[in-house]
Order: C-alpha cells, then structure tokens, then sequence
C-alpha cells in the first residue's frame, strides 16, 4: 500500500471515530433530556396552559356580566326542565356504576357484589371529579374500598385501565358521530375548518371499527407478568362502548335540558360541546373542570346570552357535582364511622377473650372485688 492509500485509510478511520463519538455524545443528551422532560412534565405544562387560557376566556366573556341577569335566567328555567335534567344525572351515576363492575368481572374478580361496585364507583367518581386528578383521587378511594373485598394495589390498576378504557371507547364514539354529523360545532372550540373535525370524526370511527375488528379475531392480552389484563372481545367491546354512550350521552342530555327555554336549542351541537369541554377539563386536571369546562361551553355555544349559559352552568354544577359529592362524603364518612367502631368492637373482643377466667367471670360491680384480688 501506498504512503497515500495509508493515509486515506488512517483518515477514514479517524472519521469514523469522530461521527462514532459525536452520535455516542448525542445519545447521551438525549438520554439526559428524556430524564429531565418527561411525559409528566409534559402533562403538567398542558394543564397549566389549558387553565391560564381558559382564566383568560372567563375574564374576556365574563367581566361584563350582569348577575342580575344570571339570578333572573336561573328564576326562568323551567322546574320540570331541572326535574328532567336531575333525573338524567342520577342516570348517568346509574351508568357510571358499569364501569366498576364491568372492570370487575372483565379482570374475572366475581365475588365482589354489584352494591360493593355500586358505592366505589359512585363515591370515587363523584369525589374524583370535584378534588381532580381523577386517575389518582378516583383510584385511591376505590381501594379503599375494594381492599375489604381482597383487591390488591394492582387488581385497581387493572381496573382503573379498563375503565379508563370504555370512558375513551365512549368519548370517541359520541364524539366521531356528533361530529360527523356536525363539524361546526366543533370549529367553535377547536378552531379547525369544519372539513377538518368531519374528517377527524370519519378516523375516530374508522380507529373504533379497527379495535372491534383487532379483538374480535383473537385473545388480546396488553400487559406483563402481574400486569396483564384479557381485553375484551368484540361483543363485550360492543357493551363497554353502550356504557360510555349513555353516560355522556345522559350528562349531554341533562345539559341540554337546562339551556334556556324557547331558544331554539341545538341537542347534537350542545352535545358535542359538552364532550369537547369534558375533555378539555378531563386533561386540565382542575378540580371539577373548574374554569376549563365553563369557558369552553361559553366558547362553544355564543348564540346564547352569557347570562343564560352561566345560570344554566351554575344548575349543571349543582347537580352533576355538588349534590353527588356531599353524598360522597356522607356515605364515605360513615363508612369509616362503622369500619373504626367494628374495629375497635373486634379489639375488645379480642382483649376480653385474652384476659384470664377470673376476671371475665367478674361484672360491673364486682370490679373492686377483683382489683383487689
């Protein structure tokens, strides 16, 4: 070899260990920027913009609000209009209860009663919503609850992933067809060109059609070891997506049914409204969408008086969340009053069988008599 072709060969060389060592320190820092930015940062910075933008579109539409005006629309709303809209609320809690127990018998946990699935899913849910952070504070109340029955940290994990799982199943469904049916009312909050949210709801039932299809040929199972969770096939996959249906669409319905009177109300826009603002508070992580949710139903439906809207919100609170979350608490509180008293029922008990004969063989009036023996 030549004194050239040597130093070609040694050049070539020392290129490739220099792109070698360049890729090596790039792998680095973008090992070290995954470590620093992670998804939850990412999560928490959404919640914190969602909530600053929201903030501002209440200051903008609100600031000039005559709150004589919200008492009087509040006066006008029709009393069988606010029976329709409680009734339809109680529904939706009705509904919400399947998600326990479909979650239950789907991860094959039989020996848990629908009562028990009944209380934990309606005090998680409704405490859940009002604190926020639902996946936490939901979760957290539901294993208090289904601890008594032998579930572990992990069998409310498997349910919380099934849960979460027919609440999207649900979203996507109203949603895709609502929108389908009515891009525009979507343009209002997204701010896409209607062609655009047809063609996102035409991919949201073309994703539903695919999953029915990607469980119903085999066993699907998501998941490692202990993890591992059996999705259901495509008929009960058919029955968790009618769960999500009715309980958002009964909460879309008790929403429509307090909009003001006589206004011409549209039921598939206000509809689809309610489950873009359900989202956008879903993902803010605000205690009840609070903020959040109000200014999206205020974005979303302009054709009426913002008076109107905020006395027809105020009712909506009072119903979906105030009224479930103070029985929460009740039912909650005087659950641990009863566990706390049977507890400390079963430690006496305990105490009394451990002391020795003579002294359970003594009464009330003889404890003198026993001291001093």
């Amino acid at each position: 070899m030549t004194i050239s072709g040597e130093k070609a060969v040694q050049q070539t060389r020392a290129g490739e260990g220099n792109h070698g060592e360049r890729m090596r320190k790039l792998k680095e820092m973008l090992r070290a920027v995954s470590r620093r930015v992670n998804l939850h940062h990412i999560g928490i910075a959404l919640s914190i913009i969602i909530i600053a933008i929201a903030c501002l579109t209440l200051f903008r539409i609100l600031h000039r609000v005559d709150l004589e005006k919200v008492a009087g629309a509040l006066r006008g709303t029709p009393p069988e209009n606010i029976a329709i809209a409680a009734a339809c609320v109680a529904a939706a809690y009705v509904t919400l209860t399947c998600y326990d127990l479909f979650a239950l018998r789907t991860i094959g946990l039989r020996h848990v009663p629908y009562r028990v699935a009944a209380m934990a899913a309606f005090c998680s849910y409704s405490i859940g919503h009002n604190i926020g952070a639902t996946v936490f504070t939901s979760n957290a109340i539901r294993f208090r609850i289904y601890s008594a029955w032998g579930l572990s940290v992990i069998d409310v994990a498997k349910m919380a992933f099934i849960t979460g799982l027919t609440f999207w199943l649900g979203n996507l469904v109203v949603l895709g067809l609502g929108m389908l049916y009515e891009p525009q009312a979507a343009t209002l909050i997204d701010q896409l060109p209607p062609w655009l949210n047809r063609l996102a709801a035409m991919a949201m039932l073309v994703i539903i059609a695919g999953y029915l299809i990607w469980v119903g040929t085999r066993r699907r199972v998501v998941g490692r070891h202990n993890w591992q969770v059996a999705l259901p096939g495509a008929r009960l996959t058919l029955v968790q997506i009618g769960i999500g249906f009715l309980d958002l669409g009964l909460s879309g319905t008790a929403m429509y049914m307090l909009m003001p009177p006589n206004a011409g109300a549209d039921f598939v826009g206000i509809v689809v409204t309610f489950v873009l603002s359900t989202l956008l508070a879903f993902a803010s992580h605000s205690p009840g969408g609070l903020g959040v949710f109000d200014a999206s139903i205020l974005v979303g439906l302009p054709q009426f008086p913002p008076e109107q809207l905020l006395a027809a919100l105020l009712l909506f609170r009072l119903l979906y969340y105030i009224i479930p979350f103070g029985l929460a608490l009740s039912i909650v509180g005087v659950r641990e009053v009863l566990l706390n008293g049977a507890k400390r029922a079963s430690a006496t008990a305990q105490q009394h069988a451990a002391a020795p004969p003579a002294s359970r063989q003594c009464d009330e009036s003889e404890k003198k008599k026993c001291r001093a023996q």
